[in-house]
């Protein structure tokens, strides 16, 4: 999908190290949001509202941070750096339903998954959002 959006809207090169981690997050919550609705529908047709829970529940804060927690040990120094910018950034958002330490979390969490996506790693994304979903019991 990247390489269509590449050719389409003639991107060019990114430099990730010139993007703001919020940005990084930015870009990185979509994605891991498309991944989330991927895997739950393509595991079958199922009604909209239930859908839409589930995917709630595994984008929300806390779960993000414990899956980062739980993926620590496999993050390059280069990774752990992004979601550490991520963790520190100062955003004008609060967190909703959510500890500021865990928002904070889930930002970094996001802003790694941005990282990764604007260098097209996408089976890197996979690994790690596959294992956190393992260590989260999540299918």
């Amino acid at each position: 999908m990247f390489e269509a959006m590449e050719k389409a809207f003639q991107i060019g090169e990114v430099n990730v190290a010139l993007y703001s981690p919020l940005t990084l997050a930015y870009i990185g919550d979509c994605v891991y949001e498309l991944i989330i609705r991927t895997n739950l529908v393509t595991r079958g047709n199922a009604p909209v509202n239930k859908l839409n829970k589930k995917a709630s529940n595994l984008a929300k804060a806390s779960t993000q941070a414990r899956i980062i927690e739980s993926i620590m040990d496999m993050l390059s120094e280069d990774e752990e750096a992004a979601y550490k910018r991520g963790r520190n950034a100062h955003s004008c958002t609060k967190a909703k339903n959510a500890s500021t330490s865990d928002y904070r979390k889930a930002t970094g969490f996001e802003a790694l998954i941005g990282y990764l996506y604007l260098q097209k790693k996408f089976d890197r994304i996979m690994e790690l959002v596959k294992k956190g979903f393992q260590e989260e019991h999540i299918s």
